[in-house]
């Protein structure tokens, strides 16, 4: 009988359960931005396992331009924990690729040691083996027109007043690799740590940006981290979770965004079926009439009009939660844009958990939905109203 109710007005079922897929697929998108970020986030950091990062005092990685004085003594003291399985420093620096007339793109260069690297993957070509090998984003390559092979003249310093250059060098670009924490659209390379070094002039003082380790069991993260803040006052050790929570705190107003927004979708889809149901249910007050005269129970007639409710937000939630999954790849790209973003961030991450949480709110909503109506329908004074209708 709900299902006969449902088909005797096609139209204007097909419409509410077009608009209730509308409903679900935001609802499923603002589920996904909410909790989506964070993971993101975890998956980042932990791209090669390291679940701490080193920093100087006080700041976040590269958030400023301090950088650890004597990296090589605090290296060997967080290596020589034994709970430490990998430590991997990086320096940070913009370099200037030469031409006739002077620097023809600035980039950003890692200063990383290759075995251990946790940075970036090598798309094509080879890795940074030699001093004077560098490897190189698609965005680098394209800026510059050099192709894996050639040879580039290098700076790590130029005057633009008195236009003289420090630091050159030449160095061969041995690969195109994808960087996970740069912006794609930012040219950026790497050359060993040595070599960026000395062209700034920094042997002696040996100061890096940060340095990342990792951990031989995940059990002794945290442990680690409060040894190296006892051990070494001048630095900063900031875990996996920590760093996910403070970078969390700079976009929560798209957390704030995604439950407002999703909210408001859940809304708008209950309204939407709780006024359809209703208005079919005062089409039909004289056929409920009759089926409650001929002894037919008011809990069968709550279950016939609640049936109408779950099953419109059902095949509403089913075409939106295909539609949602469309719209967050559209979403992510445009969002992904964003300047200073890691080409690896993602603001709407697929879960499972978020598409039956999603589906679990319209079901509840389905049926929330048709409470009023089925308390309307059951309520009805039989007598009364086959006397209005027969009259009508």
């Amino acid at each position: 009988m709900a299902l006969a109710a449902l088909t005797r007005r096609r139209a204007r079922t097909a419409l509410a359960v077009l608009g209730v897929a509308v409903s679900a697929a935001l609802l499923l998108d603002m589920v996904m931005l909410a909790g989506g970020m964070r993971d993101s986030l975890r998956n980042l950091f932990l791209m090669r396992g390291y679940q701490l990062r080193v920093t100087p005092k006080g700041t976040l990685p590269f958030d400023t331009e301090a950088t650890i004085e004597r990296a090589g003594e605090v290296v060997r003291a967080i290596a020589a924990d034994p709970r430490v399985d990998m430590v991997s420093p990086v320096l940070g620096a913009p370099v200037h690729v030469l031409g006739p007339a002077g620097p023809r793109v600035t980039a950003f260069a890692l200063g990383v040691d290759p075995r251990v690297q946790g940075d970036y993957e090598l798309a094509r070509g080879a890795d940074i083996a030699t001093a004077d090998r560098l490897v190189a984003n698609a965005a680098f390559l394209r800026e510059t027109g050099a192709r894996v092979g050639d040879t580039l003249d290098v700076a790590a310093g130029f005057d633009p007043q008195l236009r003289t250059t420090s630091g050159r060098r030449r160095l061969v670009v041995a690969g195109e690799a994808r960087f996970f924490y740069t912006d794609a659209a930012r040219a950026t390379v790497a050359l060993p740590l040595a070599t960026l070094q000395a062209m700034r002039g920094e042997e002696g003082r040996d100061r890096v940006s940060l340095i990342m380790a990792r951990a031989r069991d995940t059990a002794h993260v945290e442990a680690v981290r409060r040894d190296i803040g006892r051990r070494l006052p001048r630095v900063t050790a900031i875990s996996t979770s920590a760093a996910v929570e403070q970078v969390e705190q700079r976009m929560s107003y798209f957390r704030q965004l995604a439950f407002i927004l999703g909210a408001i979708s859940l809304a708008i889809g209950v309204l939407l079926v709780t006024t359809l149901v209703t208005v079919s249910v005062n089409e039909r007050v004289g056929e409920i009439a009759v089926l409650r005269a001929i002894g037919v129970s008011r809990r069968h007639v709550v279950e016939q009009i609640v049936a109408e409710g779950c099953a419109m937000s059902l095949v509403g939630a089913a075409l939106g939660l295909a539609l949602g999954l469309v719209t967050a790849r559209y979403l992510n790209a445009i969002l992904s844009d964003f300047p200073g973003l890691p080409s690896r961030f993602e603001f709407f991450v697929f879960r499972p958990a978020a598409v039956w949480r999603s589906l679990a709110l319209l079901v509840a909503g389905g049926v929330l939905a048709g409470v009023y109506p089925a308390w309307r329908a059951s309520s009805l004074p039989i007598a009364a109203t086959l006397r209005e209708e027969a009259v009508g």
